[in-house]
């Protein structure tokens, strides 16, 4: 299988790129979440599912095995992120794509896809978070008992004093221990833990705060969202609001948490081609 493993210059920044797949095929780019994660799980799990397409698996900015940024706000936002994939599409030569997001990948991907329509085929969204005061509320009644206070970054200071970041999101995430000890074990295998840099560039540009459901109405894709039944993070709120708002399709994996293709892989790899066949099919057709 062709494969080119490369750092692309974007803006202020440099992105770690795996390009794997036939060149002449449709073109996939992992937009992960985080934020500061990685790609290396998508493409442990997904890629010999993957080998009938281009599929880019990508590091953002300052996350994974992208090189480090200074820590300044600036450089640590949404639309930032948005313009790195638009250089790099650029950089790589490529016409259209489908962003395949995840988690905060959702926005990176859904605001992508609203200020550059024209480059986009599709876009799939697992597990969605488009509102980030509604996540912070879900950790919150997963770890205490205590009223949630009316200022969203005081909730996140307070609950992320008591227990890490990454804890906290994982007892929600996963429906399993065998499910959690597979994934960390393939993250732990690609030497990955998430750059707490970025999130907190991020928070202290508000991302407790942030709330992207208002774009969601006049989008001009309809994204399809695969998202687990005991998705603590996503499911029901966020991955219906992304369903409902943008007028896209919404499939339930039943028993699958925020990774499906963990959980359930053989369902999520089922419902995954069967939205890229409609993706594709309505794109040669058009």
């Amino acid at each position: 299988m062709r494969e080119e493993i490369q750092l692309v210059p974007v803006g202020e920044a440099e992105l770690y790129v795996e390009d794997v797949g036939p060149l002449d095929a449709p073109v996939l780019v992992t937009v992960h979440g985080g934020p500061g994660g990685s790609s290396h799980a998508f493409r442990a799990f997904l890629g010999e599912e993957l080998a009938d397409y281009r599929v880019l698996y990508v590091d953002q900015r300052g996350g994974g095995r992208s090189p480090r940024l200074p820590e300044d706000p600036r450089l640590f936002t949404v639309d930032a992120l948005v313009e790195d994939l638009e250089d790099l599409r650029h950089a790589l030569g490529i016409a259209r794509w489908t962003p395949l997001a995840q988690g905060f990948g959702a926005v990176v991907a859904l605001e992508y896809a609203r200020r550059f329509p024209g480059a986009v085929d599709g876009v799939v969204l697992i597990g969605p978070w488009v509102h980030f005061p509604w996540l912070l509320r879900r950790l919150w009644r997963g770890l205490t008992e205590a009223p949630f206070p009316e200022d969203p970054e005081e909730a996140a200071e307070a609950l992320f004093a008591q227990v890490p970041v990454e804890e906290a999101f994982r007892r929600l995430a996963f429906p399993t221990a065998h499910g959690r000890m597979h994934y960390e074990w393939v993250q732990d295998g690609g030497l990955l833990v998430p750059e707490d840099t970025v999130l907190r560039m991020f928070a202290q540009n508000g991302l407790w705060r942030f709330d992207y459901t208002p774009y969601l109405l006049a989008h001009p894709h309809r994204p399809f969202v695969l998202v687990g039944d005991a998705d603590g993070t996503s499911y029901p709120e966020q991955a219906e609001a992304v369903a409902d708002l943008a007028g896209g399709e919404m499939i339930v994996l039943e028993g699958a948490g925020h990774h499906p293709y963990v959980d359930d892989p053989e369902g999520f790899v089922q419902a995954l081609y069967r939205v890229l066949d409609t993706i594709y099919a309505f794109s040669e057709g058009s």
